[in-house]
């Protein structure tokens, strides 16, 4: 339990809260690139509780400035693309990238009005597939070289989903190695033949033992934490009665992603950024170590399953996340379908818009919750003291860091502390595009 003054401490995210503080020095993920194509690449954006418009200037380059005219408060989404920047339609008052405003037609001639005349605006760049935005004081933080920018675009997919909730709670569910034995039990196991792209639908390490089945058999994971360079590893252990014990390593990417094992070949880097203190988006980079990624086959997977323009599930709160008793008893844990996705969902946002931790009880397996939220008070004292020198990866070796070590094996129990180092390494060597190979 904690109390409800540190409850809002660490998940409010409007500019001023403490939580807010330590994400606005970090790159955030503010719209997929593919949000962009068309003949008008502008897009509305809410992001940490900004109303803000995203658009591609004629000339190509990218801008995020306030969604409303600071005349009369008229919405900049509807406005007009002219001069590298955009014109409100309302009185034609102009604004450039930076959000200058460079032109208002209607002033008296000679006015200089326009020069003392700001809307909010920040720096924005493209990396795989998302364009991410800096919100925060000063200079924006190098980017790490993390696989999932290392590698080049032939072999990330991006795609977003819409969760109705807060973002920490959101997160929180990465870093919790233990739910997936019961949250995301199949009762049956399938054919991982058809599982390309989806996580726990393959077989675990190199065995012929579906995930499904191991997760199942298993379900007290012994989890280990470590601090790292940028953020936290976790190791989780399930042993078996044959001397082999299953590995899966999963990482926290401070403050707000997490980087997990899709499968032998693929991991998943996902973001958890607040849309205000009561939504949040995920944000995944799909990394294929070996060949290109089949994107038009993984965007055709998750369109079935959320709709456009906003990337909100089918499946939701208002129809139950498709609930189904039956399936229940014999198919799911949750009977909710075979999305796993959707079993987060559900998760995360039955617990409230906002979960209340005033009344939560945190067990062992929890360890790395309760790891995570002290960093994350740490860092938001820190911030508040105007010392960043504790955060992780806003210094100048950030664009050395890379990786991080995500691995799913099965070896013998004896050897469990080498085990992730050796997948590590054989995964490296099978890297089709080198990264990390240094």
């Amino acid at each position: 339990m904690i109390s409800q003054q540190l409850n809002d401490r660490i998940t409010r995210v409007s500019d001023g809260t403490g939580a807010g503080a330590v994400l606005r020095h970090y790159w955030q993920p503010a719209a997929l690139a593919e949000e962009l194509i068309g003949k008008r690449p502008v897009v509305p954006v809410r992001l940490m509780g900004e109303d803000l418009v995203l658009f591609r200037d004629n000339a190509g380059d990218l801008g995020l400035i306030g969604r409303h005219c600071p005349h009369r408060g008229a919405d900049l989404c509807y406005g007009r693309r002219e001069d590298n920047g955009l014109r409100c339609p309302f009185h034609g008052w102009h604004f450039d990238k930076t959000g200058q405003c460079v032109d208002q037609p209607g002033e008296p001639e000679g006015s200089t009005m326009h020069g003392s005349i700001r809307t909010p605006a920040y720096p924005v760049v493209e990396k795989n597939g998302i364009i991410w935005a800096y919100m925060g004081p000063g200079d924006p933080p190098p980017f790490p070289a993390l696989d999932c920018f290392a590698a080049p675009d032939t072999h990330v997919f991006a795609f977003k989903g819409l969760w109705e909730c807060n973002w920490l709670q959101a997160m929180e569910v990465g870093i919790d190695p233990a739910h997936a034995s019961f949250l995301h039990r199949f009762l049956q196991d399938e054919d991982p033949a058809d599982s390309y792209g989806k996580q726990f639908r393959d077989k675990a390490g190199e065995t012929n033992i579906p995930m499904t089945q191991l997760l199942r058999e298993y379900p007290r994971p012994e989890i280990s934490v470590e601090d790292t360079d940028y953020g936290m590893k976790l190791t989780a252990l399930r042993h078996m009665p044959d001397g082999r014990s299953h590995v899966r390593v999963t990482n926290q990417i401070f403050p707000e992603a997490i980087c997990i094992p899709i499968s032998n070949e693929m991991t998943i880097t996902q973001w958890h950024v607040p849309v205000d203190d009561e939504t949040c988006y995920w944000y995944s980079m799909f990394t294929s170590f070996t060949t290109p990624v089949n994107k038009d086959l993984m965007r055709e997977q998750r369109l079935k399953e959320h709709r456009l323009p906003d990337y909100a599930p089918l499946k939701n709160m208002r129809n139950n996340y498709g609930y189904n008793p039956d399936e229940q008893d014999t198919e799911t844990y949750t009977g909710m379908g075979m999305d796993i996705n959707v079993h987060d969902q559900w998760a995360v946002e039955s617990m409230g818009r906002i979960q209340d931790r005033t009344v939560e009880h945190l067990g062992k397996t929890d360890v790395g919750i309760v790891k995570y939220r002290r960093r994350l008070r740490a860092a938001i004292d820190a911030v508040e003291a105007g010392d960043l020198t504790s955060l992780p990866m806003l210094d100048a070796q950030t664009p050395d860091i890379t990786g991080p070590l995500s691995i799913d094996a099965i070896g013998a129990t004896s050897d469990c502390d080498v085990l992730p180092g050796q997948a590590d390494a054989k995964r490296r060597a099978a890297c089709s595009w080198g990264a990390g190979n240094d």
